[in-house]
């Protein structure tokens, strides 16, 4: 079976098992509603660079958690399964991009309830919404990866965020910056740099996850 056809197979098997469920997709846009909620509550308004702080917190965690039942949740008579049927490759793959549409949906939704909450003027909305999708982008490939590696231990849940801590808090800083530039409607040539960065970021993730996860799936 060639490689886009697994991919499409595991794809569908992830969606329609969501779309069951509707477990953790309900949970995480609770916590999020909750989440803005709650800052709503403590701040009533806010300052422009705290509005935009304080909704990448959000997001981080909220990916934190539908990211991390990727391996973590899957019994080890499924993965044997899955071990028979498919590639490597093609499970990663299937993953990130569940997980990528996943933080989409999730990442725009919380986007809405923010600004309807904090009210906020975006000088660059175009942008703004640019780096949301490279945000969910990488918050999915990088949860992915340490997702996968995290569920080899014992203590997944942990491992996952130790693993995971010296890539993202670089992606955060630079995800903060570019969407302060947006915020302040600066000339996007501004944010190049930026861009560039969180871009080559995700190819070297994604890169890396398909060269080991392999080895960890043979393992």
């Amino acid at each position: 079976m060639k490689l886009y056809t697994q991919v499409q197979h595991l794809l569908k098997k992830e969606i329609v098992l969501e779309w069951r469920s509707k477990y953790a997709f309900n949970g995480i846009l609770l916590y999020v509603v909750s989440s803005v909620f709650v800052c709503y509550l403590a701040f009533k308004t806010t300052q422009p660079i705290v509005w935009n702080v304080l909704f990448w917190i959000i997001m981080l965690f909220a990916a934190v958690n539908a990211v991390a039942k990727s391996f973590i949740q899957e019994s080890k008579g499924r993965l044997l399964y899955y071990y028979t049927i498919a590639s490597p490759q093609s499970i990663i793959i299937a993953k990130t991009i569940y997980n990528i549409f996943l933080l989409l949906l999730i990442t725009f939704i919380a986007l809405i309830i923010y600004k309807l909450v904090f009210a906020n003027t975006l000088g660059d909305p175009l942008l703004y919404i640019f780096t949301i999708f490279l945000g969910s982008l990488s918050f999915s490939t990088v949860f992915t990866m340490t997702s996968a590696i995290a569920s080899k231990a014992g203590n997944s849940g942990t491992l996952m965020a130790v693993l995971s801590f010296p890539v993202i808090i670089p992606l955060l800083m630079l995800l903060i910056k570019l969407s302060k530039n947006a915020m302040d409607g600066l000339d996007r040539s501004v944010s190049y740099d930026e861009i560039g960065v969180l871009i080559l970021i995700n190819i070297i993730v994604v890169s890396v996850s398909l060269l080991l996860f392999p080895y960890l799936w043979r393992d």
